[in-house]
């Protein structure tokens, strides 16, 4: 090896621990950064409600509301660790927070990168 691909090594090997640091090893994250927003499975865009209290651990779009904006599910398997936490919904499932807000898709995407929804009623917001 040349000190080229020592080099590059290193800085592979430094930015995997890095995006490891929070989040538990072996574990897959609920989301992540794509292009500066958050964005889950496909690439869909994840959005917050300025109705849910962060750090509440509730998610408040319930019923229709979460017809239009189907949450980021959690498993009964999946752990928060860091910025991520677990909301109870009132139909009791869990639902993937992000520093404390509850987090969502929003019906009306059609594809990956699609923010259709950001500043919807005032109150939706992609996370960034």
């Amino acid at each position: 090896m040349n000190f080229r691909t020592n080099t590059l090594a290193a800085a592979l090997a430094i930015s995997l621990f890095a995006g490891c640091a929070s989040y538990p090893a072996g574990a897959a994250m609920p989301a992540r950064m794509e292009g500066g927003i958050l964005t889950g499975a496909g690439g869909m865009t994840l959005y917050t409600f300025d109705k849910d209290a962060a750090g509440s651990g509730k998610s408040v779009c319930n019923g229709s509301c979460a017809g239009n904006w189907p949450p980021l599910s959690a498993s009964e398997t999946d752990r928060a660790s860091g910025e991520w936490s677990i909301v109870m919904r009132d139909d009791g499932r869990r639902q993937w927070a992000f520093r404390g807000k509850p987090l969502y898709f929003w019906s009306k995407d059609q594809k990956a990168g699609d923010k259709t929804g950001d500043g919807f009623n005032n109150a939706w917001h992609v996370v960034r």
